[in-house]
């Protein structure tokens, strides 16, 4: 069955995320790997340092490093290669990890600066996010052309049909969440997160990044690898890089990625990384696509079985 596999982004680490993996030597060995090109025990600090897990600088590392551990798990169990990959915001590192255009090492280092950019492009406090439930795509641009006035204030990740995350200045944010309803949402859900991803104010950090990006030897891809901004499958390294910085100020569209994939032939979906976020976004953009998770080792049995 041809399968595209998918890596979760910022929000689905947690505290103890794949400790069922804690005696799994290629699990241990990806994380020895990552820390010692980052100068810090990333293993440690996602099962034992809550305060950290939380900081985006050391929280995208340490995402990436478990959904790679999961990745290479997979095919050390005999897990067949997927066709296409594809991961939501810091995901698509993973993705681009695992497909063989960044090593590891690079990887995390490179995450880690993104990280760091993006927390001081946007002072805390400036920015914020949140999630839109029961409009179209239509609705919330028109939610936000309505609410904005003078900040910045749009659609940055179109997640599943009915639920988008809406980013920008703090106080056009709070006006989505006080008012949405009466544009006609169901919800608005303020999130917790430190910095507005996705939007205009990230332009700064890509800017920033930039020099970081250039300075890592990008390979061509042994699985295609389909990218955020685009959603469809960059050409070649140049179209890579481009994809990677106009990530961190243009909207994330899972919902049109997953169709692509799903009108190339992908007739499954499997989540290599913590939790199951993309497993239930991909429920709602197609409700009969199998999917299967890795986040603990059950799962990971499951879906080798399937």
């Amino acid at each position: 069955m041809s399968f595209i596999a998918v890596f979760p982004g910022q929000g689905s680490q947690s505290l103890g995320m794949l400790a069922d993996y804690a005696n799994e030597a290629s699990v241990q060995d990806c994380f020895t790997e990552a820390s010692e090109a980052l100068g810090l025990d990333l293993w440690d600090l996602s099962q034992n340092d809550e305060a950290r897990l939380s900081q985006t600088e050391f929280t995208q590392p340490a995402l990436l490093t478990a959904s790679v551990a999961l990745y290479r798990l997979w095919l050390a169990r005999g897990g067949a290669a997927p066709k296409w990959m594809a991961g939501h915001s810091l995901g698509e590192y993973s993705a681009l990890t695992c497909a063989g255009a960044l090593e590891l090492a690079a990887a995390v280092r490179l995450v880690n600066a993104r990280g760091r950019c993006m927390q001081n492009a946007v002072p805390a406090g400036v920015g914020a996010m949140a999630a839109v439930i029961g409009l179209d795509d239509d609705g919330v641009q028109a939610l936000c052309d309505a609410l904005a006035e003078d900040d910045v204030l749009a659609p940055v990740n179109f997640n599943s049909p009915g639920q988008v995350v809406v980013a920008g200045h703090k106080a056009a944010v709070d006006r989505a969440v006080a008012e949405g309803k009466s544009h006609g949402a169901r919800m608005v859900k303020p999130l917790a997160v430190s910095v507005p991803s996705h939007c205009a104010l990230m332009q700064e950090a890509a800017d920033t990044f930039a020099e970081q990006l250039r300075a890592v030897a990008l390979q061509a891809p042994a699985v295609p690898v389909i990218h955020n901004v685009s959603a469809n499958v960059a050409t070649d390294i140049g179209d890579i890089e481009t994809a990677l910085l106009q990530q961190l100020y243009s909207p994330v569209r899972w919902v049109q990625s997953m169709q692509y994939a799903i009108a190339e032939g992908a007739q499954s979906a499997v989540e290599f990384g913590p939790g199951a976020v993309l497993q239930g976004l991909n429920k709602r953009i197609k409700k009969d696509w199998p999917q299967a998770g890795t986040a603990t080792a059950d799962k990971l049995e499951a879906a080798l079985t399937a």
